[in-house]
């Protein structure tokens, strides 16, 4: 039998493969706008290993990659100015 042996023969043929594997999400351009608070439980919902650090978005910042790591940067409403992303 080619491609899915017994298992296709035995599901009439069919052969049944498995989603890819979800990517992980390491942006998040939809909490523009929304509250600093929402945005932090958003983003640690989704990816709760992640340090998320809310900072003024005029604050000087290290310029390094760091992949356990999301800046929020808020404007003086308290929303998210631009696109929180890993980093």
């Amino acid at each position: 039998m080619e491609r899915g042996g017994a298992a296709a023969a035995a599901c009439g043929g069919v052969v049944v493969v498995p989603p890819a594997a979800a990517a992980v999400k390491d942006s998040w351009p939809e909490l523009v706008g929304v509250s600093s608070e929402a945005a932090k439980e958003k983003i640690r919902e989704e990816r709760p290993e992640v340090d998320v650090q809310v900072v003024p978005g005029d604050a000087f910042v290290t310029m390094d990659y760091n992949a356990g790591r999301v800046r929020v940067f808020v404007d003086s409403d308290d929303k998210v100015a631009r696109a929180p992303k890993i980093g």
